[in-house]
């Protein structure tokens, strides 16, 4: 753990320096104030001086204000470096997590990953910041107190000695299990959390089927799995403090037996014996305290273990150069002429089955394509390949005659934008919602893109208006509401190529007839891609594909393929039977 720390620890080595220069010091002090002890009774109260108690507490005062200021610093520094080190790490945990594709969190639930992000950084901190310096400090304490009570008397240090492997090794035994039971339990409560994250998400759904009760029993179920594991942790670090906090004041109460019997018959100074109980003390102390914090720093190593599983997880999706700022002079001076050649994929988790297989097909500038077909055909995964989602196990997919493999990510997903058929917003306002379509965009910009998506009127009627709060995931909007602000963000980035999925398909009657209106506005002279299941909003595309089983079977106008293509025309009637002529 240590030596993935150091990476972020590195470059504040000067901070660094200071606080363990301010963490010996202290130490050092501390330790002093033994022989402050020793001069108070050897030369105050066994000597019966006033004058040399005085000087011994005046000694003893200089030596507590200089550990005083110690601590201070050390405290000071040592937590500013626990909060940067953390801060930093949390920056670049999410900084890795955004770059990761979207099927990685498929199979990884985000709230775990928050959890990660939040709780297991908040640990790491914790340790960083105060855990560890209390370690090395009384470590450091331990090792100056051994040495000081072998000067002070070597017969009553080998009593104490003799203890220390018999702490250790319990320690070191029990520190390993309480890290596996650690790293269980952590699972365990980010499990907790994204199971309440997921519930509480969808509040409504739970509700209307009555299932609170369910996910209640399932929740305390989680909760008291993460507390029995933790009871488990628990018990092993109390067994672990109780046994060398044992052994520690039985070496101690034989040591004070055997140096009593030493002051008794004049073999040793009644200061000396105080001093080395001082030291002892403190050595006893300083172990108990190491025990006790050792059980943190094994917690806070199977956070670490987690936090750089996800910093190790790898993306086979990689952009070509950092900067993407040639590559929009390209798409700047080209229009978007796009070519499917051979491609076929097929999903991890389904490597027997082709999502797209063998797909052909090249779309011109300008052109409008919209893509049919029953559920599971592949459309979708289309979307995903074109914008370097997933790459294809075979085939090349080409955006100005160069593959996508070789764009910048930005510059290539900055040719889009998607519209995508459950409408994503953020926890903001209008603004800044419309804004992830264009950050730089002026607020007339903006309003000109609501009142071309039809969304407007409806803004305007909130109470805020454009400076409304939407509530997570625009909790407070209609679905409907939701869709027409995705589309006035896409109206608003003015993208070269537009991918529609079903973006229509929250809308009421009225709603679509205005936003279709405004849809076929800003498709003119610009490469669409369309999914679309009713077939009514589709009729006036270039061209539609009709995709079954991953494959391409028909391409055409909506008049041609009523006749060319039995799925396709199997399709329109089950749409339009009873509506009149299907053309």
């Amino acid at each position: 753990m240590l030596r993935w720390l150091w990476q972020f620890i590195r470059p504040y080595k000067i901070r660094l320096t200071v606080a363990a220069l301010a963490l010996i010091i202290t130490a050092g002090l501390t330790l002093s104030l033994g022989q402050g002890v020793r001069l108070m009774v050897d030369q105050g109260f066994s000597a019966g001086s006033v004058e040399g108690l005085g000087q011994a507490l005046s000694f003893f005062a200089v030596l507590v204000v200089a550990v005083s200021v110690g601590a201070y610093l050390r405290f000071y520094m040592v937590s500013w470096l626990g909060e940067r080190v953390v801060a930093d790490i949390r920056q670049q945990l999410y900084r890795h997590l955004i770059s990761l594709p979207p099927s990685f969190f498929e199979d990884n639930l985000a709230g775990e990953i928050q959890s990660r992000i939040t709780t297991d950084t908040t640990l790491l901190q914790t340790v960083i910041g105060s855990s560890f310096s209390f370690a090395l400090r009384n470590s450091l304490t331990f090792t100056g107190g051994i040495v000081l009570m072998f000067i002070t008397n070597l017969k009553l240090s080998l009593i104490v000695l003799i203890a220390v492997p018999l702490i250790v090794f319990p320690m070191i035994f029990f520190g390993r299990k309480v890290k596996k039971l650690s790293r269980a339990s952590q699972d365990k409560v980010a499990s907790v959390g994204a199971w309440a994250s997921e519930s509480l998400q969808h509040i409504k759904v739970v509700q209307a089927f009555t299932r609170e009760d369910i996910v209640n029993r399932q929740f305390a179920n989680a909760a008291e799995g993460a507390f029995g594991v933790a009871l488990l942790r628990i018990r092993q670090r109390a067994f672990m403090i109780a046994l060398v906090m044992i052994l520690v004041m039985g070496s101690v109460a034989g040591m004070l037996y055997i140096g009593g019997r030493d002051v008794i018959a004049g073999d040793l100074s009644g200061g000396d014996l105080a001093a080395f109980v001082f030291y002892a003390i403190m050595v006893a102390g300083s172990l108990a305290a190491v025990t006790e914090v050792y059980g943190e720093v094994q917690r806070a190593a199977g956070a670490a273990e987690r936090i750089r599983e996800l910093m190790a997880a790898e993306t086979d999706i990689v952009s070509a150069g950092d900067s993407p700022d040639g590559d929009e002079e390209v798409t700047a001076a080209q229009e978007p002429q796009i070519e499917f050649r051979n491609v076929s994929y097929h999903y991890p988790s389904r490597p027997d089955r082709q999502a797209l297989s063998q797909l052909n097909l090249s779309v011109r500038s300008g052109e409008r394509i919209a893509l049919v077909g029953p559920s599971g055909a592949g459309k979708s995964t289309l979307f995903d390949l074109l914008l370097r989602f997933r790459d294809p196990q075979q085939g090349q997919i080409l955006l100005n005659g160069r593959p996508l493999t070789g764009w910048n990510l930005q510059a290539l997903r900055g040719c889009f934008a998607l519209v995508p058929q459950q409408p994503v917003l953020f926890s903001a306002n209008v603004l800044d919602n419309l804004r992830y379509g264009r950050p730089d965009a002026s607020e007339e910009a903006i309003i000109a893109a609501a009142k071309a998506a039809n969304a407007d009127d409806f803004i305007r009627q909130l109470p805020d208006q454009y400076e409304s709060y939407l509530g997570e995931q625009g909790v407070k909007l209609s679905g409907g509401q939701k869709q027409r602000l995705a589309i006035a963000r896409a109206i608003l980035r003015e993208p070269k190529i537009l991918l529609l999925d079903e973006a229509t398909s929250a809308l009421d009657a009225q709603s679509e007839h205005l936003v279709q209106q405004a849809l076929d506005d800003l498709m003119q002279e610009r490469t669409t891609f369309v999914i679309a299941h009713r077939l009514a909003t589709i009729k006036n595309v270039d061209r539609i594909v009709v995709m079954d089983q991953g494959c391409i079977v028909a391409v055409g106008t909506h008049e041609q393929l009523l006749h060319s293509s039995p799925l396709y025309q199997r399709l329109a009637e089950l749409q339009f039977s009873g509506r009149g002529n299907l053309s």
